[in-house]
């Protein structure tokens, strides 16, 4: 497969990571993100609210149809250093019509000045937020993209092990799940994948836990954390990625925790293809998956 619409992805990719290269630190890199990313075409169709999650700034998301006793709890990506509200508006928007769920959108602390688990701790907080708005477990979802799917799985066994009541589904788009790229797709893909290397990989690890940091502590990489008792997880990685690796093991892990797993590898797309649903169609499909995941297990 080789659409214009995959082509003009796949250059933008390229042009971000361009901007990459030049980074000079993390605030280069937060501004790279923002400039790729900041687009909002579905601004005017939703309502925006800012709020305060537990003391995490947030904004509350809202197609027209949301339902306002459902929400989905969106963990962004950006390799715990980078990214926030400005450059997951758009996704958030798109699920939060996909799911017919409010989506809570959170702009947690990034490493290196805030480094693990200050990420997980905002979450935390985020969840507990909407507990105590009133809305039911049964009725709530979280999920994330990147960082932000490793994330969903850190959250969610950190709830588990805290005994809050636990969400009724997890979704993890191209999840990053292990802080020092062991996996055997960071070289096999390495060729066809425009956006992520060991490389950055390592050093985001490194930035997020500290070059001395336990790259193996299972809220920080979920790879290594066991996943018994977890909701249904929904999990979506493309073909294209050197992340494809932590996508899988994430499953097999919850397949060992005996957790209802659904792992869809998508050909030929890229790192969190999502973003680019505004253009590419296979985007807007996987989000709308996404939506029928979670109405399936919040009905």
């Amino acid at each position: 497969m080789d659409s214009p619409q995959l082509q003009a992805t796949i250059a933008q990719y390229k042009a971000l990571g361009a901007d990459m290269a030049k980074a000079q630190g993390p605030g280069d890199v937060r501004a790279a993100l923002s400039k790729a990313f900041a687009a909002f075409p579905s601004k005017g169709k939703v309502k925006v609210e800012l709020v305060s999650a537990g003391g995490v700034p947030s904004e509350w998301i809202s197609a027209p149809d949301a339902r306002p006793d459902h929400a989905f709890l969106y963990l962004h990506g950006g390799g715990y250093v980078a990214g926030g509200l400005d450059t997951h508006r758009e996704v958030a928007a798109r699920v939060s019509a996909a799911t017919g769920a409010r989506t809570l959108l959170i702009d947690y602390r990034l490493a290196p000045e805030h480094p693990f688990p200050a990420a997980v701790d905002d979450a935390v907080a985020a969840y507990k937020f909407i507990l105590a708005g009133g809305i039911k477990p049964s009725k709530i979802a979280i999920g994330g993209d990147s960082a932000g799917g490793g994330l969903t799985v850190a959250l969610l066994v950190a709830l588990r092990d805290a005994k809050v009541p636990l969400p009724a589904a997890g979704v993890c788009i191209s999840p990053w799940a292990d802080l020092e790229a062991l996996g055997k797709s960071m070289e096999t893909k390495a060729a066809i994948d425009p956006a992520v290397a060991r490389e950055f990989i390592v050093l985001l690890g490194n930035m997020y836990v500290g070059e001395k940091g336990n790259k193996h502590h299972p809220l920080a990489a979920p790879i290594y954390a066991d996943l018994t008792g977890l909701p249904p997880l929904l999990i979506q990685v493309g073909s294209a990625e050197t992340l494809l690796d932590d996508a899988t093991r994430i499953a097999t892990r919850a397949g060992e925790g005996n957790v209802e797993t659904t792992l869809e590898i998508w050909p030929d797309m890229p790192h969190v293809w999502h973003w680019f649903a505004p253009i590419l169609p296979e985007g807007d499909k996987a989000i709308k998956s996404i939506g029928e995941f979670v109405r399936k297990h919040t009905a």
